[in-house]
């Protein structure tokens, strides 16, 4: 199958799932009465046990009545994540938390609707309604000349067509202050039949302003001969790979499943750039860890274990940037109820204590 008619049998709905795996009577009930949206490519399904409800590949696309508990989520998660709430004058598709750079939504659209989502209130729950206009943010983008960085995500912005990712890329490279695009995308791992001929030349040749691309990837499982070969697609472009992992407790916050996913990127030519803690979206409680834990992971899991190379950047995203978690510098405090964390600029913010 190519990349669209994987989109065409997309696999969201009850008959479609159960030609990959045996629902219980449990997930069966979820899915007939759930509201929102769920699913994923035939691709990243076809990974999933067919028998395991613990499968890390199963928990990430199927809904879990865990989702409906909310005690550590915040209300208007991203309105207070992205900046939303703020005296700048923004249209929807631009989310700023720095001076430079800036993330360009251009779609809603996914290969995979997971559900550990930090925008899962816009994304897969529909609760948040904005309007992404391209050519309104490219409006905003060329009155900006601060702003040399662009990250253009989703939904999963290599969802849209040949014709208009070259439109976009185009455009913002000729606005003279642009030094760098980069593109958050799931497809090399879900739909990595989308790196193909047609989008290689798009993204292909050298040019003034480099193309960028992060990944997501949380559990080796994900890792298949068809990424790694996507993979080499997008490096013959010019365009580096990199790896955002989310760490979701019961997929990937065990120390041989870290080590064998770090690993196994660099074996597919992935850098590995951040682990992410789970962001204080609602819905999402059962896949937090207790902070320390990515840091605990990186310690016992690759340091002195593997090289170097395989070490990411253990951090929480915030409304005031990225915050790495390293202990006794970032974080600067905490109590029985939250952590107060502070940024490289001194500024302070506050995330909750979860308990093991």
């Amino acid at each position: 199958m190519n990349w669209k008619e994987q989109l065409q049998q997309f696999v969201n709905t009850i008959e479609r799932l159960e030609s990959y795996i045996h629902l219980t009577s449990e997930e069966r009930a979820l899915l007939q009465n759930i509201g929102g949206t769920w699913g994923t490519t035939p691709h990243f399904a076809a990974l999933m046990d067919p028998n395991d409800v613990d499968c890390p590949i199963r928990k990430q696309v199927i809904p879990s009545r865990l989702e409906q508990q909310n005690r550590y989520g915040m209300k208007d998660y991203l309105i207070w994540k992205e900046n939303r709430a703020t005296t700048e004058v923004r249209p929807d598709s631009i989310a700023r938390q720095y001076e430079d750079r800036v993330a360009f939504t251009v779609t809603q659209t996914c290969g995979i609707y997971c559900r550990h989502c930090f925008r899962k209130e816009l994304v897969v729950d529909g609760d948040l309604e904005l309007h992404f206009d391209v050519e309104e943010g490219l409006r905003w983008l060329a009155e900006h000349s601060e702003v040399r960085d662009v990250l253009i995500t989703g939904g999963d912005p290599f969802l849209l067509s040949n014709e208009q990712l070259d439109y976009l890329i185009r455009k913002l490279r000729e606005l003279p202050h642009v030094e760098m695009i980069r593109f958050g995308t799931r497809t090399p791992v879900v739909l990595p039949q989308r790196i193909d001929a047609g989008l290689m030349k798009v993204l292909n040749g050298y040019h003034r302003v480099p193309i960028w691309i992060n990944t997501q990837c949380n559990h080796p499982k994900e890792i298949t001969e068809e990424t790694a070969q996507a993979v080499f697609r997008l490096l013959s472009c010019g365009v580096n790979v990199g790896n955002q992992a989310v760490l979701l407790k019961g997929i990937n916050d065990d120390v041989e499943t870290f080590r064998k996913l770090h690993q196994k990127l660099l074996s597919v030519r992935i850098k590995p750039y951040y682990v992410f803690y789970c962001e204080a979206a609602p819905g999402i409680d059962h896949f937090r860890t207790p902070v320390e834990k990515g840091a605990e992971l990186i310690r016992d899991a690759l340091r002195g274990h593997t090289t170097g190379l395989a070490q990411p950047m253990y951090v929480v995203a915030t409304n005031i940037g990225k915050i790495p978690l390293m202990p006794d510098y970032y974080i600067k405090g905490k109590d029985q109820h939250e952590y107060c964390l502070q940024n490289h600029k001194g500024e302070q913010t506050t995330i909750p204590n979860i308990p093991e």
